[in-house]
């Protein structure tokens, strides 16, 4: 089993926080409700990683951290054969020309195909039903 460095990226706004589905995706089940997020590459340090993972995965610009949540490990399998440290950040976003839902597609690196998500603002109090342990640290950002 591998350990992979992840970040999650929690994109507040005014009580609400994005999230997002595979659009095309007919198996919401295996894939769930998302908050953005991704892996930290070789070299890269996790505040560079959720920025670069949040702007890819939501097409938003002038997103900044305003603080670093902590961390903590998820266990990907049977899913994976890996083990995620995933480092939990609170976002927000610069301006207000955001709609209330919109899509956005994940090109990532060139090295697949682009995936289409929908995204949306979901009120803060009914982030726990994000999946995957995304959720984690939601809690955190009440403190």
């Amino acid at each position: 089993m591998r350990c992979v460095q992840k970040v999650v990226a929690y994109i507040v706004r005014d009580g609400k926080l994005v999230v997002f589905t595979h659009a095309e995706d007919s198996h919401f089940d295996q894939s769930g409700l998302q908050v953005p997020a991704g892996t930290v590459k070789e070299r890269e340090l996790p505040q560079d990683a959720v920025l670069r993972e949040a702007e890819e995965e939501t097409g938003l610009k002038g997103l900044r951290i305003e603080r670093y949540l902590g961390s903590g490990e998820y266990d990907a399998r049977p899913y994976r054969d890996e083990i995620h440290v995933r480092h939990y950040f609170q976002l927000s976003l610069d301006g207000n020309d955001v709609p209330e839902r919109w899509h956005a597609y994940e090109r990532g690196d060139g090295e697949i195909e682009p995936i289409k998500f929908e995204l949306y603002w979901l009120p803060l109090d009914q982030a726990h039903v994000v999946a995957a342990g995304q959720a984690a640290m939601i809690g955190r950002m009440f403190d």
